[in-house]
Parts: C-alpha cells; sequence; structure tokens
C-alpha cells in the first residue's frame, strides 16, 4: 500500500507490504483498541526507533489505517521531536563531545540537545488530562512550533528516537506507557536514508553526509545498543526495508 504524507514539513512517499499490514498493523490496532475498552481511558503507546527508521511515517501511517480498522477510536501519532531546543539555543551553548567543547548545533538531534525535562511534564499532562497542547517541529523551519496540536485522541502512538532509551534524562520514561514498541535496522540503511532526509532539508549532499556521520551514526549507535525491551519488537528487512516481526 503507498501511503503519501507531510512529516515535519517533509512530503514523504512510502510503500507498505500488505503481509506488514495484515500481519503485524491490523492485530497491533485490534490490539490496543482491546486495551482502550479495558482500561476505559486514553492508552499511550510509545515507539522508540533510531533515527532513519521511518517511525515519524509509521505512526502516521497507523493513525491513518485505523480510521478502518478501528473506526470507533481515535488514534493520534504525535513525536518528540517538538521537544528539540531551539535553533538559537543550540547556536549558543556548548556540550563536550570526544573531549572538546562544540556548539550543540553541531550534534542537533542528541540527546542533550532536547528539553527532557519539559517532554516528561508533557507526557505526563497528556496522561492525565482529557487534552492538552502539544508541539511539532518543522524540518524546514528548524525550529519547533509550541501548542501546535491538541491532544485528544483515544489511542496517543507517541515516536521518539529515545523514548525507551537507559539514558539519563530519558531514563523510565516508557513507565508511563500502556504499550511500547521498538524498531531496529542495520546501520549502512538508516546512515542512507538520513543523508536522504538531510539532503531534501535544504543542505548539500556532502554536507550531509558530514553531519550525519558526525552526529546521527553516533545517536543510531546509541538507540541501537541501549534502548530497553518493548512490548513488540520490530526490525526493518535490509533487503526488502518492510518491517518485520524480530
Amino acid at each position: 500500500m503507498e501511503y503519501k504524507a507531510n512529516i515535519n514539513g517533509i512530503d514523504i512517499e512510502v510503500t507498505y507490504s500488505q503481509e506488514s499490514i495484515d500481519n503485524i498493523f491490523v492485530p497491533l490496532l485490534h490490539e490496543l483498541s482491546k486495551m482502550h475498552d479495558d482500561k476505559k481511558r486514553r492508552i499511550l503507546v510509545m515507539l522508540a526507533a533510531p533515527p532513519g527508521a521511518g517511525k515519524s511515517t509509521l505512526v502516521s501511517f497507523l493513525e491513518e489505517l485505523s480510521k478502518e480498522i478501528i473506526p470507533g477510536k481515535k488514534v493520534q501519532a504525535i513525536g518528540m521531536d517538538g521537544f528539540h531546543r531551539r535553533q538559537e539555543y543550540l547556536l549558543t551553548h556548548k556540550t563536550t563531545v570526544n573531549g572538546r567543547m562544540i556548539p550543540m548545533v553541531d550534534i542537533k538531534g542528541a540527546p542533550v540537545t532536547f528539553d527532557s525535562d519539559a517532554l516528561r511534564s508533557k507526557i505526563q499532562e497528556a496522561c492525565r488530562e482529557k487534552s492538552c497542547k502539544w508541539p511539532i517541529y518543522d524540518r524546514l523551519l528548524h525550529n519547533p512550533i509550541e501548542d501546535a496540536i491538541t491532544v485528544d485522541g483515544d489511542i496517543v502512538l507517541l515516536e521518539g528516537n529515545y523514548l525507551l532509551a537507559d539514558i539519563d534524562g530519558f531514563r523510565n520514561l516508557s513507565e508511563f506507557a500502556d504499550y511500547t514498541i521498538s524498531i531496529s535496522a542495520k546501520e549502512e540503511l538508516l546512515r542512507k536514508r538520513l543523508i536522504d532526509r538531510k539532503e531534501a532539508s535544504g543542505n548539500t549532499r556532502q554536507k550531509a553526509e558530514e553531519f550525519v556521520d558526525f552526529s546521527d551514526m553516533a545517536n543510531v549507535r546509541l538507540c541501537l545498543t541501549k534502548t530497553r525491551k518493548a512490548d513488540l519488537e520490530l526490525l526493518i528487512d535490509p533487503d526488502t526495508c518492510e518491517y518485520k516481526l524480530k
């Protein structure tokens, strides 16, 4: 099935196989619907994956698919990218990498460049309140947009790199989740995807490669090695690029 969406300001077109839809996505939606019926309150699902694994597109697709599969439930996809620190902050603050001080903007996307306290507080609010405001990130503006959407779904799909990460600032975030999903993939596949995406946001191919190799790949390796076990674990097949059960 072909799926087109605008993710963080960039137009995306992907194809999901009928096998993945029938064997993974449809059963998942039915399971979450039953969980919502049983708990009689909002269900928070956390999907964690390395940069480039397609997590934003996947939760957007699940939201769309849910309209057909579980039409009585409102499934809502949101992300943690809206908790990036603002570009002006990253340009004026430094952090230590490999023993030297560098501007945070040089490793934008690393855990330290997110406001993890604000993320945790907003997750708690989303679990507690019937509705709350939520920020989004625009890749063309290179900044978050505050209070851009209202979270009011029955089943909320929150995606992000570090939601299940066993690292400072993000440790135990998954305690707020009713259900967790993780995605893993080969580093080579993720590197190509990340370079393509960086180039699509206005960078030259050379600059995209330099940034990905210096910054993004460190985050990829962190996510692949420091992510806690999830209720549902998926793997991207390196040959077909399809999601499979791990």
